[in-house]
């Protein structure tokens, strides 16, 4: 390997830093240094570079110590606020988890919001039991909280920052809500994360200078990354930082309780890592622009742990508010703060400039091979195309409102699918519609049918069918192949059956 032209160490940049000396600029700095002088130029100049995100990273939550009651109690339960924290720890220990949900409000408050309004001074209702024990023999707690009175605050987060996230859109024909946001039917738009330039394990992919015992920006406080996130996924270029801090030095300017729409709840959390340009290889590496940073825009709208990849786009093109898919041009939303992430980079440029902030060598560097492999199950997902019932009786748009009435007698169902010649699913009809139009004098199933059917696929889970039936209040779904030509019918007698079996 060739010697580098520059090497500096992280105490040498420390002292410049002590002395007001520093070279400190942003990643977007950064990339127009890089372009006019060259990676060497580049590393001879700058000494740090700052980066920033602020988004949804709903694998947070916050540590909590409350202090002994008298008479003591060990909770083996506690809910601040409704909101239910995890107490096995130890006896007055609990860990509120971001996307925990509200008992009393559900979706629309969680551990996220808790989070927040413990930051913003406001006082959490605590509420607690116990199993009794000589030594702790209350049972039942119920007080209220503040930041103050806490003994610790330390938030703690399992999962942040992802180098670079997958963007989103959805081929189905309905409205889809995901941890995405909301994606409209058959591709009518795309959601992003990640601020791209400014991504903090963007601007260091070998994670040279990133490891535990990293100082970073988190939540407008010092704070450190203290091991390799969960589903740290460094081959995909997705790798992931755990991070811990203390809470009670924390701003609500960055962390923020937030809802996403009919999901669940999440922390958006800001963090900013500063990158010590060591030498010029770190320094092209923290100079790349959003025009070479690509990701994945998949396919939200198929419910699989493998989504089909739909293309590949830059940041450069999901940031200028359109992308083309599938022949057209897409509007494009994104899910991070991308103006909150240029101030935690201007921030942390600041804090180091002023002397406020000195950098630590990481006791280790993060893992650039690590394997993340899927969950282990005993057993395959059952399949629509498996539990469908395939022999299904069906009528075309033409035929008559009698004929699906003497179809309905002589069956016994309730659902009548529609088709063309070509077995193409046009719509669906119920015994309900065939009594209503038979009292309007209606003629053919094509005034009555209902064109707008919430279908499965073949290949689809059938947890996710489960869904559909729930969510859309019906009791069964037609089951389409590729080519939208019917297969099947699933009901949910025939998810109740499958249900029997497992528990027989």
């Amino acid at each position: 390997m060739a010697k580098n032209e520059v090497e500096k160490s992280i105490p040498e940049i420390n002292e410049r830093i002590k002395e007001g000396e520093a070279v400190v600029v942003t990643a977007e700095e950064m990339v127009d240094i890089v372009e006019e002088e060259g990676e060497v130029g580049a590393a001879e100049e700058v000494d740090v570079v700052t980066t920033g995100t602020f988004g949804a990273m709903c694998s947070s939550g916050a540590w909590l110590n409350f202090g002994h009651a008298d008479p003591p109690i060990k909770l083996d339960r506690a809910w601040l606020n409704d909101v239910e924290a995890y107490a096995g720890g130890a006896a007055v220990d609990a860990y509120v988890g971001a996307t925990s949900r509200s008992e009393r409000e559900g979706l629309e408050y969680g551990g996220g919001h808790v989070i927040e309004d413990l930051i913003r001074g406001e006082e959490i209702e605590l509420r607690g039991t116990g199993y009794g024990t000589d030594c702790y023999p209350r049972r039942n707690v119920e007080t209220s909280v503040s930041l103050e009175d806490l003994n610790q605050a330390v938030l703690c987060n399992p999962r942040n920052a992802y180098q670079k996230y997958n963007a989103a859109s959805n081929s189905r024909g309905v409205v889809i809500h995901t941890y995405m946001g909301t994606l409209l039917p058959e591709f009518g738009n795309v959601t992003f994360s990640g601020s791209g330039t400014l991504s903090p394990l963007n601007n260091d992919p070998r994670y040279e200078t990133i490891g535990p015992g990293t100082r970073i920006f988190l939540g407008g406080a010092q704070g450190y990354v203290f091991w390799e996130g969960t589903q740290h996924s460094p081959k995909e270029g997705m790798g992931t930082i755990m991070t811990v801090g203390d809470l009670k030095e924390m701003s609500p300017e960055y962390v923020r309780g937030v809802t996403i729409e009919d999901y669940g709840t999440s922390l958006y959390t800001g963090i900013g890592i500063p990158i010590p340009v060591l030498n010029e290889q770190v320094a092209g590496r923290a100079g790349v622009p959003d025009e070479e940073i690509s990701t994945k825009i998949l396919d939200y709208g198929t419910p699989r742990r493998e989504r089909p990849v739909l293309r590949k786009a830059t940041y450069a093109e999901l940031k200028s508010g359109e992308v083309e898919l599938e022949g057209e041009e897409r509007p494009v939303s994104p899910l991070s703060g991308l103006k909150k992430a240029r101030e935690i980079s201007e921030t942390l440029k600041d804090w180091i400039e002023g002397g406020n902030f000195l950098l630590s060598a990481p006791g280790e560097k993060l893992s650039r091979y690590r394997e993340f492999r899927p969950m282990r199950l005993p057993a395959e997902a059952p399949l629509a195309g498996e539990m469908m019932t395939a022999e299904v009786v069906t009528a075309g748009p033409e035929d008559s409102i009698e004929t699906a009435a003497k179809i309905f007698a002589e069956e016994g169902f309730d659902h009548l699918p529609v088709v063309d010649r070509d077995d193409r699913l046009v719509g669906i009809v119920t015994s309900w519609d065939v009594a209503v139009a038979l009292g309007k004098g209606k003629e053919k199933l094509s005034d009555i049918l209902t064109s707008d059917v919430i279908t499965a696929r073949e290949d689809e889970p059938v947890d996710s069918v489960a869904r559909k039936l729930q969510k859309n209040r019906i009791s069964g779904v037609p089951v389409l192949n590729s080519e939208e030509q019917l297969k099947g019918m699933l009901t949910s007698e025939d998810l109740s059956e499958l249900i029997g079996r497992g528990s027989g």
